[in-house]
C-alpha cells in the first residue's frame, strides 16, 4: 500500500464502525490513524496488533480532533488521573499532533500498571499521551529541544507528511548497492559513507576533524558524491561525537531538506556538541562552516528511533539501530536493502567489553551479508588491561600526585570518557566511607552531558539505571563540584582532580588548564582516552615537552611541559583489538566480507590481515574515496 487512500480503505475493513474513522496520514515513516470514538478502538485489544499487521509499519492513535476535551479541562483531569508522587514538571498540549506531552520524574508511575494510566488519560480526555522522562539534574539541552518542538509543531507536522509520502512512493526494483568512502577511512575524524542505489542516496555519518580546520583534512569529501545535497534521502547518525555528526548542519546549511534518523539521546547530545564547537570557534579566529540556525533546521528534521525498531527510510530501505556500547545513545546501523538484494551493517564506533555505563556491542543480526567496521585499536599492540587493573591504576597515580601537593588534569570528552571517569571516582569514594581525599572539579560540557544520561537511563545498564530511577544518581555525588568561578584560583588553590573537556587536549577548558598546570613539576596530566595523530594529546603523550600553544589574544607561544604525563589505558569506548577480533567472529550471521574504517592506516590494515585469518569472511581496508560495489 504505497498511498493514503489504499491505507484507509483497508482500515475501514478491519476497524468497526463505531470507531469512527476520520483519517488516516504519513506521519514520517508511521501511519496516524485518527478516531471520533477511541474507547470503541480499545474496547478490542486485538485492533492494534491487526492493524500493525495490515500495514507493517508503526501505527499512532489518536483521537479526531472534534473528540478533544477542551486543553483547560483536560489538564485539570490529567492532574487529577497521574498519581502526584510520579514528579510531573511539565504538561503541554500540542493542537497539531492531538497529543498531550507529560513531563515527569518517574514516568512509569504516568503509565501506569500495563499502561492503565495512560490509557485513562486518553479514554477522559482524547488526548493522546506522550511520555517525557525529567532529568534528574537541570539540562538547558533538553528544556530548549523540547520547547522548540513545541513551536515547530505545525512545520513539523507538514514535514512528517511530505516525508511519508516519499518512502511510501513506488520506485523500479534496485539492481545494485555502492557505498563511496567520504571519510574516516585509513584515519579517524569526519567519518562518512554514501550509500546508493539506482533508487536511494543515503548519508550514515557526517563527522569533522577536531584538530584541524584545514578544509581538505577536516571535512568529508562530499564533492566526491557527485549529487547535489538536496539529492539525499536520508542521513543517518550513529553518535554524538564530532567526527560523526559535527558536519550535518552544513548539509542543512547548503540544501538538504531531509530526515536525520538517530536515537534520541544521540538527538540531543548531538545539539549539545555542535552548539559548542560553534561556541569554541566563535572563541577563536576560526570561521565556521554553518551557523546555530541551520543545527535548529536539523533538529526539526530529526526522526529519532529506538534500538531493534525496524523502520522505513525509503520506498527500499529498511533502517535499524543496534547498541554499540561506546556512549549513551551509539548506535550500529543495520540497513535491509531491496527485497533482500543486500544487508549492511555499519557499526560506527563500538565497544565489545566492559564498561561501567553500557552493555557490550550487539552480534546478532537478521541478515549481513557486508560489515563496515571500526578500527581505533586495531593495531597489533592495541591490547588493554583488564578494567579492574585500569581502575586501580588510575586511583593509585591520582593519589601520589595529590600526596605530592600536586593537581590532576583528566582531559575527557564531554560525552562517554567523563561519565565513565565520574563512576569510577564515584565508587572509590563510595568504598573509601563516601569521602574523598581531594575535590573533584567538573569543567565544561560534562555536566550537561551528564544531566542528559539521566534523562534516559534506560540506555544504561541496569544497575546503574536502578540507582538513577531511585534517586542516587552518582553524576549528582557530593565528591564532584562544578566549575562556577575563576580556573586561576583552583588550579593555585589546594591539591584537586580536575576532569574537563576536550579529551585530545584539541580546544575547550582541559587547554586552559594545561596552560595553567603545564610548567609545575608536582602536577600531572593523565590520558585516559584516544589522541588522535594530528592533536596535541598525541604530541604530549608521545614525549613532546614543548607544545605551540596559542594564547586567548592570539599570540603563539611555546609551552613547556614539566608536568609529569601518563596514560591509563583501558578506559576507552572503543574496543580494543581483541574485542573487535572476538566482534567480528561473534557477528551472527556471518558476513561475507567485512571493510574495516576509523583507525590510523596501519590499524586499519593490520585489522583487516587479522580479520581475514580468523573468520572466512573477505576483509580488507579501503581508501577515502574509494567507491565500492556490494552487488
Amino acid at each position: 500500500m504505497n498511498n493514503i487512500a489504499d491505507i484507509q480503505k483497508s482500515l475501514e475493513g478491519v476497524l468497526p464502525p463505531e470507531c469512527g474513522l476520520t483519517k488516516a496520514e504519513f506521519e514520517g515513516p508511521d501511519i496516524a490513524i485518527y478516531l471520533r470514538s477511541i474507547a470503541a478502538f480499545y474496547s478490542d485489544e486485538n485492533l492494534i496488533r491487526k492493524i500493525a499487521g495490515l500495514l507493517r509499519k508503526r501505527v499512532i492513535i489518536r483521537s479526531d480532533p472534534s473528540s478533544l476535551m477542551p486543553p483547560d479541562e483536560a489538564l485539570k483531569r490529567i492532574k487529577e488521573i497521574i498519581p502526584p508522587e510520579a514528579g510531573v514538571t511539565d504538561i503541554q498540549f500540542v493542537p497539531e499532533f492531538c497529543e498531550v506531552r507529560i513531563d515527569s520524574l518517574k514516568p512509569g508511575l504516568v503509565i501506569g500498571k500495563g499502561g492503565s494510566t495512560l490509557k485513562q488519560v486518553i479514554l477522559t480526555t482524547g488526548w493522546a499521551p506522550k511520555i517525557l522522562r525529567t532529568p534528574t539534574m537541570p539540562s538547558d539541552t533538553i528544556k530548549g529541544i523540547r520547547a522548540a518542538s513545541l513551536k515547530e509543531a505545525e512545520h513539523r507536522k507538514k514535514f512528517l507528511s511530505n516525508l511519508g509520502k516519499k518512502i511510501c512512493a513506488q520506485v523500479p526494483k534496485s539492481d545494485w548497492v555502492k557505498v563511496t568512502a567520504l571519510g574516516g577511512f585509513k584515519e579517524v575524524g569526519r567519518t562518512c559513507i554514501l550509500v546508493q542505489t539506482p533508487n536511494n542516496k543515503v548519508l550514515i555519518d557526517c563527522g569533522i576533524n577536531p584538530d584541524t580546520n584545514e578544509g581538505t583534512r577536516a571535512f568529508p569529501y562530499l564533492n566526491a558524491m557527485n549529487l547535489a545535497l538536496d539529492e539525499l534521502d536520508a542521513v543517518i547518525c550513529t553518535h554524538a561525537h564530532l567526527d560523526h555528526c559535527g558536519f550535518i548542519p552544513y548539509l542543512f546549511a547548503y540544501g538538504f531538506d531531509g530526515p536525520v534518523y538517530c536515537t534520541p539521546p544521540t538527538r540531543d547530545l548531538m545539539a549539545m556538541l555542535q552548539f559548542d564547537y560553534l561556541n569554541v570557534l566563535a572563541k577563536g579566529s576560526s570561521t565556521p562552516p554553518y551557523q546555530e540556525k541551520d543545527i535548529r533546521k536539523e533538529l526539526s528534521r530529526t526522526v529519532v528511533r529506538e534500538y531493534e525498531e525496524v523502520t522505513d527510510i525509503s520506498p527500499e530501505i529498511k533502517l535499524t539501530f543496534h547498541n554499540a556500547g561506546h556512549i549513551l545513545g551509539s548506535a550500529m546501523v543495520h540497513l535491509h536493502i531491496g527485497d533482500g538484494l543486500h544487508n549492511l551493517v555499519y557499526t560506527g564506533d563500538i565497544k565489545y567489553g566492559f564498561t561501567k555505563l553500557f552493555e557490550p556491542a550487539n552480534t546478532a543480526f537478521p541478515r549481513v551479508e557486508t560489515v563496515f567496521m571500526e578500527s581505533t585499536y586495531g593495531g597489533r599492540n592495541d591490547i588493554m588491561p583488564q578494567r579492574q587493573e585500569t581502575d586501580k591504576r588510575l586511583m593509585e597515580r591520582i593519589h601520589q600526585c595529590i600526596t605530592n601537593k600536586g593537581k590532576v588534569l583528566i582531559p575527557v570528552f564531554s560525552v562517554g570518557r567523563s561519565q565513565e571517569i565520574m563512576l569510577v571516582l564515584e565508587e572509590y569514594a563510595l568504598t573509601h566511607g563516601e569521602t574523598f581525599e581531594c575535590p573533584v572539579y567538573i569543567d565544561g560540557m560534562i555536566l550537561e552531558a551528564s544531566a542528559i544520561h539521566t534523562a534516559y537511563p534506560e540506555y544504561l545498564k541496569p544497575s546503574l539505571q536502578r540507582r538513577i530511577l531511585s534517586n542516587r544518581s552518582p553524576f549528582e555525588s557530593k565528591i564532584f563540584e562544578v566549575v562556577k568561578g575563576d580556573r586561576k584560583a583552583i588550579v593555585e588553590g589546594d591539591p584537586a582532580v580536575i576532569v574537563a573537556p576536550s579529551g585530545m587536549l584539541s580546544g575547550g577548558p582541559s587547554i586552559e588548564y594545561l596552560y595553567q598546570m603545564a610548567e609545575d613539576p608536582k602536577n600531572l596530566l593523565i590520558f585516559v582516552g584516544y589522541q588522535s595523530s594530528l592533536s596535541m594529546g598525541r604530541r604530549i603523550q608521545r614525549g613532546q615537552r614543548e607544545v605551540p600553544f596559542t594564547t586567548r589574544d592570539g599570540r603563539l607561544e611555546s609551552l613547556k611541559i614539566n608536568m609529569a604525563v601518563d596514560t591509563v589505558e583501558g578506559f576507552s569506548g572503543h574496543s580494543d583489538r581483541n574485542q573487535l577480533l572476538n566482534f567480528a567472529r561473534n557477528i551472527k550471521p556471518g558476513p561475507e566480507r567485512i571493510f574495516t574504517l576509523h583507525g590510523d592506516e596501519s590499524k586499519c590494515d593490520d585489522l583487516a590481515h587479522a580479520i581475514s585469518r580468523f573468520t572466512r569472511s573477505e576483509c580488507r581496508a579501503p581508501m577515502n574515496l574509494d567507491a565500492i560495489r556490494l552487488r
